[in-house]
């Protein structure tokens, strides 16, 4: 028993312990800002300053607390604090009213108070001091700053926002507006034109005293706006950062007074150790963040979002929800506000998907820093008159959602943009002179284009042709002198060496005069011609290259040309083989200035038979035609000496691979004519099929196995037999007749066979009509034709 009462001893003295040390932590921290507001003195001195009184007093830290908040300064008073025996730095920074202030309609007057009395904010900050000593609540605070400020500096509404970590503000206290407008300002996403977020961003007070230019630049709090006229937003300060701001709304125009100024300076500096006393809030989820976000997106304009990242399995963002939206907020289709709510952004703003925009946005959801995209033009229609606005994309982290707008540049952001875009795109900037004190300006474009560091500052125009290179100064020389002399503008081209190159420039300059007509002023602007230089030089080059080049093709194409009618000789008329009428045409291609490697053979063999060849080597030129004359000798030898279809397809093959002066691959169709049994017997290497016209009807020849020549050392070939009658009609072409980009070659034989059914003409001569009826615009390609007929009588 007695170990348990020694136990239980201990813990109610170290219960007793930490509530003193939570009562002293928070009047402390009263305490010093209390110091703070007089003083002006950082956080650590204030803390300082109360130990040595506390020494100097014989008193304990806390009881000197309570007797700097509860003893400030009278009336008249100077700024030191109790037990001083010299008065600290003089409150003059705070001057006093020159008389009595009046109280606003409607204002309650404390307890105690004569609402004539004269006053000052020595008093007003007395007052505080006390009365935040029974603040529990930042909602009391908002409550008792109002109640303090109504008459000292016209206050009419209070408002106390506290940055969130994750971005946003957050309403923790109000005083002077109702519960509606309250809880449409519970939470701002970080939004641009948001006074206290630009208080918060720069630690220094936001005074909106001018309402019409306030309310272009500001996203501004009330319903309507017009109901305050004036407001200030000051940051709490609280070492080196500041995540609370006061805001102070006054019905009444006007600017704030200089003691007004200072005495909300000071009462921010009173009310920061309150603030860093009272703990943090839990933060909300994402879907309480959406919900409490609406409201406010309801109350604002122009256009904007809340969106929430969706990811993928692996953990990726692949789309955002549209948790929230402003009623100006409309997609591509036209839907707007309440319509947007739960779709994708990619569905809504294909836009989104702009690499650079995509990537902004995931950089700023994992960093937070703020993204702005490139402005971009997008046509809108204002008062029934469509006009081209210009528009930027901000987006900014809220907890772990974005919040996205779309800001419209005004003209002046326009106009400067469209300066600097001219500038970079034209690789030109501005330069001015003043003749009479001799100082330049230059624009930051003319310092890149000149290669001048800007720290060093532009030069004097009397030492502008230093810049240039020696055999160029004197023509610059020159130009400048006449320039300030006689008032005679210049267009000078002059060259500068920048690191290993040297640019081509071009400054244009003129003078400005004054009533006397005497030169007070240069303008002038200096353009990098560098590129467009060596573009002509390289034109210059490239012409003279392509007159060498074409003079080259065209000996080349004449003497391809005369090579391949060498040795294709054309017949100007049918001619009979075997029992067979056979017509031959050869087209060359309109498009392109080479000669193809497209080529036929129809030979009566020595035994009685009937051989048909057509090929097409691949390429163009005198290489083409030299292999296809190879090609085309060596396959009738073979065939003439004895050799298989098949045999000499497969010695074509290997003569293709083994020879260095070969043009690659080819392709070719070897087809036995036996008039004995009427039997045509082909093999083909890559070739399109022969078609066979019969009866009125046009079919594709089942192709045997066989790959082009020269594409592998061990190719297998096939042959096919067809026995053939009278009246039939066989096709051999290349594929020039029948491939016709995009399309795929199954229609291209369609076609044909179609023509074919269509042409059945028998008298000779009735192959052109053919080609013309499938033939039509600039042929890409030769084509080649051998026309097969079978008598319909004997002969």
């Amino acid at each position: 028993m007695a170990a348990l009462a020694k136990v239980v001893a201990r813990q109610r003295a170290e219960m007793d312990r930490l509530r003193d040390q939570a009562a002293t932590s928070a009047v402390l921290e009263r305490a010093k800002g209390a110091v703070m507001a007089l003083t002006g003195c950082t956080p650590d001195a204030a803390v300082e300053d109360l130990l040595q009184r506390a020494e100097a007093g014989n008193r304990t830290l806390l009881e000197e607390c309570w007797i700097t908040l509860g003893s400030l300064p009278p009336l008249g008073a100077p700024a030191g604090l109790p037990g001083d025996d010299v008065p600290a730095a003089p409150l003059s920074a705070i001057p006093g009213p020159a008389g009595p202030r009046s109280v606003p309609a409607g204002t309650a007057v404390p307890a105690g108070r004569d609402s004539c009395a004269p006053d000052d904010g020595f008093t007003a900050l007395g007052r505080l001091g006390k009365a935040l000593a029974h603040v529990a609540t930042p909602q009391d605070l908002a409550g008792c700053l109002l109640e303090e400020l109504a008459a000292d500096a016209d206050a009419d509404a209070l408002l106390i926002f506290r940055s969130l970590p994750a971005g946003g503000l957050e309403l923790i206290g109000h005083a002077g507006i109702d519960a509606t407008l309250a809880a449409q300002w519970a939470r701002v996403p970080p939004l641009s034109g948001v006074a206290a977020f630009e208080a918060l961003r720069t630690r220094e007070p936001r005074w909106l005293e001018d309402f019409a230019a306030d309310r272009e630049r500001h996203l501004l709090i009330g319903d309507p706006p017009e109901r305050w006229l004036s407001r200030a937003w000051l940051p709490v300060p609280a070492g080196d950062e500041a995540e609370v701001c006061l805001g102070v709304l006054r019905a009444r125009s006007g600017t704030f007074s200089p003691r007004d100024r200072q005495l909300l300076k000071a009462v921010v500096r009173l009310c920061a150790g309150w603030l860093r006393s009272f703990g943090t809030r839990p933060e909300r989820s994402a879907a309480a963040s959406a919900a409490a976000a609406q409201p406010v997106f309801d109350s604002l304009p122009g256009s904007a979002m809340l969106l929430t990242p969706l990811r993928g399995s692996s953990g990726e963002v692949e789309d955002y929800r549209i948790d929230a939206a402003t009623e100006e907020a409309a997609d591509v289709v036209g839907r707007t506000g309440g319509q947007l709510l739960g779709r994708r952004i990619l569905e809504c703003f294909p836009g989104m998907a702009d690499e650079a925009l995509w990537h902004g946005c995931l950089r700023t959801l994992a960093t937070g820093e703020p993204f702005e995209g490139e402005p971009f033009a997008c046509q809108e229609v204002v008062d029934g008159v469509a006009e081209l606005a210009t528009y930027a994309v901000h987006a900014a982290r809220l907890g772990d959602a974005l919040v996205v707008t779309w800001v419209r540049r005004d003209s002046s952001d326009r106009q400067e943009q469209r300066l600097a875009d001219v500038q970079r795109l034209g690789n030109l900037g501005w330069a001015n002179w003043n003749l009479v004190t001799g100082e330049g300006n230059w624009s930051s474009q003319t310092f890149v284009v000149m290669n001048r560091d800007p720290a060093l500052g532009p030069v004097r125009l009397t030492d502008l042709p230093r810049l240039a290179l020696a055999e160029d100064a004197p023509v610059l020389t020159h130009a400048v002198q006449e320039l300030v002399r006689a008032g005679r503008p210049f267009d000078v081209p002059f060259r500068i060496r920048a690191g290993d190159e040297v640019r081509h420039l071009r400054m244009v300059a003129e003078v400005v005069t004054d009533t006397g007509n005497e030169p007070v002023e240069v303008h002038g602007c200096v353009q990098d011609l560098t590129a467009q230089r060596s573009a002509e030089l390289a034109l210059v080059e490239s012409e003279q290259a392509i007159v060498t080049q074409h003079g080259v093709l065209h000996a080349e194409r004449t003497l391809a040309a005369r090579l391949q009618h060498a040795l294709l000789p054309l017949p100007t008329r049918p001619v009979h083989l075997a029992g067979l009428r056979v017509e031959v045409a050869y087209l060359p291609a309109q498009s392109g200035i080479h000669v193809g490697g497209d080529w036929f053979s129809a030979i009566e063999l020595p035994d009685g038979d009937a051989l048909f060849v057509v090929g097409d080597v691949a390429g163009h030129g005198i290489d083409a035609v030299a292999t296809m004359a190879q090609l085309r000798f060596t396959a009738k030898g073979m065939v003439i000496t004895g050799s298989s279809l098949t045999g000499a397809l497969a010695r074509l093959n290997t003569l293709l691979l083994h020879s260095r002066d070969s043009h690659g691959t080819a392709t070719m169709v070897l087809a036995r004519y036996d008039p004995g049994e009427r039997c045509l017997v082909w093999a083909q290497a890559g070739h399109p099929p022969p078609l066979l016209v019969r009866d009125g009807q046009a079919r594709r020849l089942d192709r045997p196995l066989g790959i082009l020549l020269g594409a592998c050392s061990d190719p297998d070939f096939q042959e096919a037999r067809c026995v053939l009658e009278p009246g039939d009609r066989v096709l051999l072409y290349t594929d020039g007749l029948v491939e016709r980009p995009p399309e795929g070659i199954d229609h291209g034989l369609d076609r044909l066979a179609a023509a074919l059914a269509a042409h059945p003409a028998d008298e000779p001569g009735s192959l052109a009509p053919l080609l013309d009826s499938v033939l039509d615009g600039d042929r890409r390609d030769d084509v080649c034709v051998v026309d097969i007929r079978v008598p319909s009588s004997p002969r």
